[in-house]
């Protein structure tokens, strides 16, 4: 009798190691990665890179220097944007929030025109 309990025991303990381990294949196969490399292309971000981005979790949620970095970048390449924005629509930025308009010439008009038109 005391042969049977044994390889009961033997048999549970057995079958909680694969069902640990991930053999009955519920468990996620790949490694879940807690550290996202950012690697950002060297041309202008595009929405798909940044809803392809991940930040890292760390103690106190993300790691805060991944996330000012990408930020950093983001904001100087709207800013950059918006600037051309200005200048492609024939407006300059003179102040805080002031705008005036300035004299275009033909191939800054053109250059607004395929813009607008999705060509530039």
């Amino acid at each position: 009798m005391q042969w049977v309990i044994v390889v009961l025991v033997v048999a549970v303990l057995g079958v909680a190691a694969v069902v640990a381990s991930g053999g009955l294949g519920e468990m996620r196969r790949e490694p879940v990665r807690d550290v996202y490399r950012q690697d950002l292309p060297d041309r202008p971000l595009t929405a798909e890179d940044v809803d392809a981005l991940r930040f890292a979790t760390a103690i106190r949620g993300y790691a805060m220097d991944q996330v000012d970095d990408v930020l950093a970048r983001l904001g100087a390449e709207i800013a950059e944007r918006d600037e051309l924005i200005a200048d492609l629509r024939g407006e300059r930025r003179v102040g805080a929030g002031t705008r005036t308009q300035v004299r275009t010439d033909a191939r800054t008009d053109a250059r607004a025109d395929e813009a607008r038109d999705g060509r530039g």
